[in-house]
């Protein structure tokens, strides 16, 4: 599993009130952009899966099914997202055909299957994202399902559960306090150092409209705020390069204070992504670069 696009937020739209009513017979709760922040947030506590579907694919259906019932076998958050209804987070997702299903896990997309899947595959796959979630610590109160018991994870460290509990509750500034306060007692702490960046990122973008960010940047190339902004949102869409390169190229573009208040931000949204990712990679060297 790769890291792919991220959740977008944006404004409810009357689409989505269509797409659950024609989905009403599967039980399976159908997505809009404005519920992305709160699986995103869901997903740093228990992994979540989206099945990607359409009333013109009668495979759809039937993967809505299977996702539920497997999903809450093994503890994992399920959903669907009508593509025909929301365009817009099938694009950011690059879902380029139904059924397809993504997972977030710990904040992050990764893209499990495109087209059908037998029940046995999905048992396997979503028992690969729940071990995931484990190794990442966003796997906290699920219970072992029978397709992937294992020996119970090692607790969390008391101030990432403390975070991991200030998320629970939608509490983000308890969370990032908490985070800080670990990174004090121990500034190598990498996991802590990802998890205040995803918070500090949720905070942000938790009352942001999409639409509305984009145009202010398109208005106001020059507005380093405006600008970062989109980048925040283009990491959510899992938009990596075009975030990273928005960034990079302010970097190159400003100097003084301002300049480094977008290195600063740039370094946090890396922080969000597996460092290993090859976007984050690029990036890394284009920051160089630009500096040097």
């Amino acid at each position: 599993m790769t890291d792919t696009p991220a959740a977008l937020r944006g404004a409810v739209d009357l689409g989505a009130l269509a797409a659950r009513s024609r989905r009403a017979d599967s039980g399976l709760a159908t997505i809009d952009e404005a519920a992305f922040q709160e699986l995103a947030q869901q997903s740093l506590q228990r992994p979540v899966v989206i099945a990607f579907v359409s009333a013109s694919s009668p495979q759809s259906e039937e993967l809505a099914r299977e996702v539920e019932e497997v999903a809450a076998s093994v503890g994992v958050n399920a959903a669907a997202c009508d593509v025909d209804a929301q365009p817009a987070i099938a694009q950011a997702f690059q879902i380029r055909g139904v059924p397809a299903a993504v997972a977030l896990i710990g904040g992050r997309p990764a893209p499990l299957f495109q087209g059908a899947a037998t029940r046995e595959q999905l048992v396997e796959v979503l028992g690969q994202v729940v071990e995931a979630a484990r190794q990442m610590g966003a796997a906290a109160g699920m219970p072992a399902g029978e397709a992937v018991q294992e020996d119970a994870p090692e607790p969390l460290p008391p101030l990432h559960q403390e975070a991991h509990d200030a998320i629970d509750r939608g509490d983000l500034d308890a969370a990032e306090a908490a985070f800080d306060k670990a990174l004090r007692e121990n500034p190598k702490d990498a996991d802590a150092r990802a998890g205040r960046a995803q918070v500090r990122l949720m905070s942000r973008s938790r009352t942001a409209d999409l639409g509305a960010v984009r145009k202010a940047a398109a208005d106001a190339p020059d507005d380093i705020d405006a600008q970062m902004a989109v980048a925040d949102m283009d990491v959510l869409g899992g938009q990596l390069d075009d975030a990273y390169g928005r960034l990079v190229d302010l970097v190159r573009t400003t100097a003084g204070d301002d300049r480094e208040r977008v290195r600063a931000r740039l370094l946090e949204l890396f922080e969000v992504v597996d460092p290993a990712d090859q976007r984050v990679l690029r990036a890394r060297q284009a920051l160089a670069s630009a500096l040097y």
